[in-house]
């Protein structure tokens, strides 16, 4: 049954954006907020409100909802996600595109943690209830390696390692024009958006984020990149990559020509998590597992060397 709540603007809140305002009135999610305002949910003084519109003092804020449903793991078969290691501990995967790590509000798709019930895995009951095992995620839209924890100790030790920065992380992206410098270190902190709910840039009061980067190949429109990563900010690569005008292939987020992704047939942000390297959580030996590129990403450079 659809909830409702009327109330005027706190003193706090004026000024600030009707998504995070509801955000922090309701104490959703500001991913939830946004949905709730996108079905029309959501009258400033009886008028439809966006997520960006700003509230001014002395109007009425009205809010009508339905409870979301609480996120859970749904065992499903994903023939393309491919087990590249496995042990007692941990059960790495080459995670395939517009597949999420965990279940989310909002998130209707197939998941990780589904494709790995659905196959038969038993992962670690450490974590929130639909994220139980996840110890680093990937984008939805970004391909390759993934570590989900299987034992306890493997989840305890391996969310430190990567809060320490303890695991080594290859990236390969596919970024527009020609990158100059050739390589070179991204030392620029990332925040939300400013204008934009669903979207991360480079700001002055971001958290401190570094990239590294090296190119692999040039083609006539665009650069291969190795990129690694001293930390782990959300969209971290392609925020940096946009804020060099050097968006990633595909990314029509972040800026994108749709037109040379058109012509590549490439419907994602070209990217790659192809290396992990550390030491494994039980016996301290040193690990470090590779993954192929996703069939769509060989595809694209395939296009790209002969056109």
């Amino acid at each position: 049954m659809p909830q409702h709540r009327s109330l005027p603007v706190p003193d706090g809140l004026v000024g600030e954006r009707v998504d995070v305002a509801v955000s922090k009135l309701l104490g959703f999610s500001r991913t939830f907020a946004g949905d709730v305002i996108e079905r029309g949910g959501v009258e400033v003084d009886g008028q439809v409100a966006t997520k960006s519109d700003r509230l001014s003092a002395d109007v009425l804020l009205s809010i009508v909802w339905d409870d979301p449903r609480e996120p859970e793991i749904v065992p499903v078969v994903i023939a393309d996600m491919q087990i590249v290691y496995d042990d007692d501990d941990i059960v790495v995967v080459s995670k395939p595109p517009f597949l999420a790590a965990h279940p989310s509000l909002g998130w209707e798709g197939d998941t990780v943690l589904g494709a790995l019930a659905g196959a038969g895995y038993r992962i670690a009951t450490s974590g929130p209830p639909e994220r139980q095992g996840i110890v680093h995620r990937l984008d939805v839209g970004t391909s390759g390696l993934m570590i989900v924890a299987k034992s306890e100790i493997a989840y305890s030790v391996m969310k430190r390692k990567f809060k320490d920065r303890e695991v080594f992380k290859e990236y390969h992206a596919l970024v527009q024009g020609e990158m100059v410098p050739a390589e070179g270190t991204i030392d620029a902190p990332i925040g939300r958006h400013p204008g934009s709910a669903w979207k991360f840039a480079v700001t002055h009061d971001g958290r401190h984020a570094v990239t590294h980067f090296d190119t692999l190949a040039t083609y006539p429109t665009a650069t291969l990149l190795s990129v690694g990563l001293e930390t782990g900010r959300t969209h971290q690569i392609r925020v940096h990559m946009a804020a060099q005008r050097h968006p990633l292939v595909g990314d029509s987020l972040y800026g994108a020509n749709p037109l040379l992704a058109t012509r590549l047939e490439l419907t994602r942000q070209w990217l790659h998590a192809v290396r992990l390297r550390f030491n494994h959580p039980a016996t301290g030996d040193e690990l470090e597992i590779t993954s192929d590129y996703a069939p769509d990403l060989s595809h694209s450079l395939e296009l790209l060397a002969t056109r």
